[in-house]
């Protein structure tokens, strides 16, 4: 997802495809949480250890923009960093937490989250336990993300490998294939082409998975979160329900009970 079409040899040959091209409805969330606007690569300095070249961000955004004339501004806000693990994802690690304060930090000037695209797996192949363990951590990640923003229904886009650092590739996409969760989709991303290391995609091929992406994107979704104050308000009706329910499910209780003595 951070974006290596175009790279070789750790440097990338700077040419950007007319898809992934600026476009001022399209902004950009920079590493020190300023809104500009988007160009390739995307993840310069949120991905800084490793040569960034053209991923799927921009030919995504602008195919919703050329799809969906509703659509006046795309927002995006990168978060990935290649190479790693999904357990190095998991809640309360360095890489989940810098994850949820740049969705929070979208959100302060009023924008809506949409939905979190996520491209990840690869090095998840390498070994058998991480293979095997795969599904369970990507859906308590998912449903960790989903719980800390407050949206138990976010949209999630997810991409099935095209290539793997190990030869549990198979293993792996068959847990993310075989992930069901409310809103997820998942776009298969196999057959695409690949750089000559073997495992990134071509800046051809990040152009097809970003008008995927777009493609089995939902449209006409509305976050309930628009500001801090929506997401305590949100809050506080969510544990006034979970009150409201637990007082109907002890009357129940008691009226079981009640009747059991009685007959």
């Amino acid at each position: 997802m951070a974006g290596r079409g175009g790279v070789v040899d750790d440097k990338w040959d700077g040419y950007v495809p007319p898809q992934s091209s600026p476009n001022p409805a399209i902004l950009r969330l920079s590493a020190d949480l300023n809104w500009q606007t988007a160009t390739e690569p995307l993840h310069r300095d949120i991905d800084y250890l490793r040569a960034c070249g053209v991923g799927p961000g921009m030919a995504f955004a602008n195919s919703l923009l050329r799809h969906d004339s509703s659509i006046r501004v795309v927002g995006l806000v990168p978060c990935a960093v290649g190479g790693t693990n999904i357990s190095e994802w998991a809640r309360g690690g360095p890489l989940y937490s810098q994850l949820i304060r740049r969705a929070e930090a979208a959100l302060e000037g009023g924008g809506t989250i949409k939905g979190l695209l996520w491209y990840q797996g690869e090095s998840d192949t390498v070994f058998r336990e991480d293979a095997e363990l795969y599904k369970r951590r990507l859906e308590r990640f998912f449903g960790h993300v989903r719980s800390d923003l407050l949206l138990p229904a976010l949209p999630i886009i997810q991409v099935a490998l095209a290539s793997g650092a190990g030869p549990y590739i198979e293993r792996v996409r068959e847990a993310q294939l075989g992930t069901w969760l409310v809103n997820l989709r998942t776009v298969d991303a196999k057959g695409l082409g690949l750089e000559p290391d073997g495992l990134h995609l071509t800046t051809p091929s990040q152009i097809k998975l970003g008008e995927m992406l777009a493609k089995a994107f939902p449209h006409g979704l509305h976050s309930p979160i628009t500001s801090k104050a929506s997401r305590m308000s949100s809050n506080y009706v969510k544990q006034f329900l979970n009150y409201l329910f637990l007082v109907f499910f002890i009357k129940i209780l008691l009226d079981l009970n009640f009747f059991r003595f009685v007959f």
